[in-house]
């Protein structure tokens, strides 16, 4: 009988965790972007007083 790749198996399992954070993170910050850019007047140009 086959000896189990405990190490492989954990090695799988930790880079399934990271791919989950990473994927999170990103999530988050594209949220954060989002919510930023539309809270933000388009105060960049100056007044026109003509």
């Amino acid at each position: 009988m086959a000896k189990p790749n405990y190490s492989y198996e954990k090695r799988q399992k930790d880079l399934a965790k990271k791919k989950k954070k990473e994927e999170k993170r990103l999530k988050k910050l594209a949220i954060k972007n989002e919510k930023l850019a539309s809270d933000t007047p388009p105060s960049d140009l100056p007044p026109n007083n003509t």
